[in-house]
């Protein structure tokens, strides 16, 4: 059992891989979610902007450009004004990526790009013969749309070389082994979730004797599975970021990327958690523990009355949360599914156990408790002001000397309380007459004594 339970562990672990890559990599409109949140962030925004400064003077003669803007005698003062719009060409960059134009520009990019990449993954002929193969994120727009807010451009588009402002995704001599990744990953989510739900599912069949025990430790793996991807995450990001960027500038733009661009994924893990914590809650109720035992006491009349509400429950639960997740596809509603059923099928063995221990469990043993324990505080609170008042020797109103009362003792109290729980229970038809008989001769006896 427990080598299972590792297993489905390690397999949790690999899904939350697999799902993450599947979706952000291979799900178009995902990636253009991302791209939109990173063009946000100031310190990517800034990088970006940079990288558009440096695009519009290594491709355009921006001193020749003004020169030909500037009139008479100002066009001696193209030079400088070239010099000084590069110094301030970064600030510019950064108020024109804000506006709503150049966002849906970059998102346009970002999907032109991502589209590409999935038709040279799919080994589409039409897609490899572009480019040679290589997929680039083209960011010309943009470059133009710079020049012309700082002035220099309104005819710059026709001027640009076909590579200016693009970037490099895929090489074409990185095509095979990217399809061959693309491979292995299509449907690996999907299998890997299930294997793990098979997993557990099979360790807790086996399991017969000691089956709550199992189930919480799948709980536990699971819990353990989404904070080791969270770990992984950032462990993975400081390697990344650190064997990629050299430039120092840049890495703090490129930590912020590796941020966002992994949110989903950490997304996936508190998912998995919080799966784990309602395996962990199952566990415990099918506990042996006092406090696993009242809770099935009093779940016990719902679930032998009124279990067609408690699996139509269950039914909306499961349905808002699919409806709510980000991406509707097969993995998800099979996911959904799987976990559906293990909890119907843990409602379906706690209802067996709960009528098994507790056939005649009502509402009222419930909410009585509660009440004689309301009932039972108060009474204990008064006591205990009398006392207290008594000790202290309040006097009459009168100026007298305080009355001499005799209080109850706590083993009177405990006998008493003792007696009236009897009563209950013999009133219930849980004691017999002889029952009742014998337990009062006991407690009673055990006064005497004392």
């Amino acid at each position: 059992m427990k080598a299972l339970v590792a297993f489905g562990s390690l397999l949790a672990f690999l899904s939350v891989f697999a799902i993450w890559t599947e979706r952000q990599a291979l799900n178009t409109d995902d990636w253009v979610d991302t791209s939109g949140r990173l063009i946000e962030n100031p310190t990517i925004r800034a990088a970006v902007g940079d990288y558009l400064v440096d695009q519009l003077y290594a491709n355009v003669d921006v001193e020749r450009e003004l020169t030909g803007i500037l009139p008479g005698d100002l066009k001696q003062l193209a030079g400088p004004a070239s010099g000084g719009l590069r110094q301030v060409g970064g600030d510019a960059a950064d108020q024109v990526l804000k506006s709503s134009t150049a966002q849906s520009l970059w998102e346009d990019a970002n999907r032109a790009a991502h589209e590409q990449l999935i038709a040279v993954l799919e080994d589409k002929k039409e897609a490899v013969s572009t480019e040679g193969g290589n997929v680039t994120l083209n960011l010309g727009s943009l470059v133009t749309n710079l020049a012309e807010q700082i002035g220099i451009g309104a005819d710059l588009a026709k001027k640009l070389p076909p590579d200016a402002g693009q970037i490099t995704i895929l090489r074409s001599d990185q095509l095979k082994t990217a399809q061959n990744i693309a491979i292995a990953i299509k449907g690996l989510a999907i299998v890997l979730s299930l294997l793990t739900f098979l997993a557990f599912g099979l360790a807790i069949y086996l399991s017969r004797d000691q089956r709550w025990v199992t189930v919480l430790f799948c709980g536990i793996g699971l819990v353990a599975a989404g904070f080791a991807v969270i770990v992984a995450r950032q462990v993975a990001g400081g390697i990344v970021v650190g064997q990629l960027v050299t430039d120092e500038s840049v890495k703090p733009a490129a930590d912020a990327a590796w941020s966002i661009s992994t949110s989903l994924m950490v997304s996936i893990a508190t998912t998995v958690i919080l799966i784990g914590v309602l395996f962990g809650i199952a566990g415990w109720l099918g506990s042996p523990t006092s406090s696993a035992r009242t809770s099935r006491q009093a779940l016990a009349p719902a679930l032998r009355e009124h279990v067609a509400y408690v699996y139509a429950g269950l039914a909306i639960v499961v349905s808002l949360y699919f409806l709510s997740a980000p991406t509707q596809n097969l993995r998800s509603f099979l996911t959904t599914l799987v976990v559906a059923g293990l909890a119907a099928f843990g409602i379906y063995q706690l209802r067996r156990q709960t009528m098994r221990e507790y056939p005649d469990a009502e509402f009222s043993d419930t909410f009585g408790r509660t009440k004689e324990r309301m009932v039972g505080a108060v009474k204990g609170a008064n006591l205990g002001e009398r006392a207290s008042r008594l000790r202290q020797g309040i006097a009459k109103p009168g100026g007298g000397e305080a009355p001499t009362e005799t209080l109850p003792t706590s083993e009177d109290d405990a006998r008493l309380q003792r007696l009236e729980r009897l009563a209950s229970l013999h009133e219930k038809g849980i004691l017999t007459d002889e029952e009742l008989a014998a337990e009062k001769s006991r407690v009673l006896g055990s006064g005497e004594k004392s």
